[in-house]
């Protein structure tokens, strides 16, 4: 095992806050979210092989209506029978 030498003082004078890696488009936050809803996402992304938090942004970008997954034949259909109904 290598030993390692700690200095007594560092110079943090041109330290800048915040993430390591910078993300282009996104931003970091703070969320306070129930404990069952973020168990519940925890477990989706588990069961899919992603991460939690990508989970939950594709969950409000599908509450936005700016998912990117495929609409489904079921949706399409309940899709045109309510515009159907509306024009008569």
């Amino acid at each position: 095992m290598r030993d390692v030498i700690m200095k007594k003082e560092y110079d943090f004078s041109k330290g800048k806050r915040g993430a390591v890696v910078p993300q282009k488009g996104k931003s970091r936050i703070t969320i306070y979210l129930d404990d069952d809803v973020l168990e519940e996402f925890r477990e989706r992304a588990d069961k899919l092989g992603k991460g939690y938090q990508t989970i939950i942004n594709d969950a409000l970008r599908e509450f936005l209506g700016k998912g990117d997954r495929p609409i489904s034949e079921e949706t399409l259909r309940r899709i045109l029978r309510e515009e159907l109904k509306k024009t008569g």
